[in-house]
């Protein structure tokens, strides 16, 4: 029987996010508080971790090695913060995307936490800059951003706070690895940090293709699916790039001025309205109407695809 690793890890909000947090890190063997302001939103947070966990486990998808119960076991609740806290190695917190709430959270934690805690925001796009300005504990301090679904999807982006002590992103990144997602270090902070910029890059040309009438919604998006998000699935672009030719200066030497000659031809940013933002939602609902049932299902689809693929990787010779 596997024991569990030492240490505590109390996950701040009870929502989507901070679940899987709590499954993540219950999977790695940790012990879990989940903490909310109100009893009945834990007391359903723990009941949905309870069926996750064990859906997870008849499927034989279930992360590490502890089993259902193993985990289960691991997370408990708690709606007094100082309680919480009490004894913790990490904090995530998981509070909706709002900074004046997120802001009032960690100041919260600044006033009840000792030197030893790391203080770990989910938050996909405020800035560290932003969201620790004036913490005593600012060394302690650091924005670790998963993807959703993050039981599904293991890239964590860890960005720091200008102040951020190298530690502190050194302890976080062991500890993402520990528990098995993949951490990347955004060496300072950007706009966007990574993910999003990529993403948004990608969004914005594909927006733009449908809005110049160069292609159809449902033709867009197969492009990704069936092009490069094949490949895209287990390698980047800079690798991709590598591959293509005879290694990346062969690439640049033989691609570099027609990437620059069609990237010329990029239109201005997308406002993301009008009669486009109608043709795409038309076309995306004649797929996967916009209802929650629909939704959800299409949602349920996604994540057992994304599992299937996780377990695929996890098969492939090591690299």
């Amino acid at each position: 029987m596997a024991s569990p690793a030492a240490g505590l890890v109390v996950i701040v909000g009870s929502g989507l996010i901070g679940r899987s947090w709590a499954m993540l890190f219950a999977s790695g063997g940790f012990k879990v508080k989940l903490y909310d302001i109100e009893q009945q939103q834990i007391t359903n947070a723990l009941e949905n971790i309870r069926k996750e966990i064990k859906l997870l486990e008849q499927l034989g998808t279930l992360k590490g090695t502890l089993s259902a119960e193993q985990q289960l076991s691991l997370i408990t609740g708690c709606w007094n913060i100082q309680e919480a806290v009490e004894g913790a190695m990490h904090i995530q917190e998981c509070v909706p995307e709002n900074l004046e709430v997120k802001k009032e959270i960690f100041a919260q934690l600044d006033g009840i936490v000792g030197d030893d805690v790391v203080l770990s925001s989910s938050t996909s796009c405020l800035l560290p800059s932003r969201l620790f300005s004036g913490l005593a504990h600012v060394k302690q301090c650091i924005v670790a951003h998963p993807v959703n679904p993050p039981y599904y999807v293991p890239l964590v982006e860890l960005v720091p706070h200008p102040e951020t002590a190298p530690v502190t992103v050194d302890r976080t990144h062991a500890l993402m690895q520990k528990i098995g997602q993949s951490p990347v270090r955004v060496l300072k902070e950007i706009d966007g940090f990574a993910l999003n910029r990529l993403q948004y890059a990608v969004i914005s040309e594909a927006w733009r293709l449908v809005q110049d009438g160069i292609m159809s919604p449902s033709d867009l998006d197969l492009v990704m699916s069936d092009g490069l998000g094949l490949r895209y699935a287990f390698m980047g672009p800079l690798e991709t790039m590598h591959l293509n030719a005879e290694g990346m200066l062969s690439y640049c030497n033989r691609y570099g001025e027609g990437m620059k000659r069609v990237l010329k031809t990029f239109g201005p940013i997308p406002e993301f309205s009008g009669s486009t933002v109608e043709k795409v939602h038309q076309a995306m609902c004649a797929k996967v109407p916009d209802d929650p049932e629909h939704l959800a299902a299409r949602r349920q689809w996604r994540d057992t695809c994304l599992m299937r693929l996780a377990r695929l990787k996890s098969q492939m010779p090591s690299q």
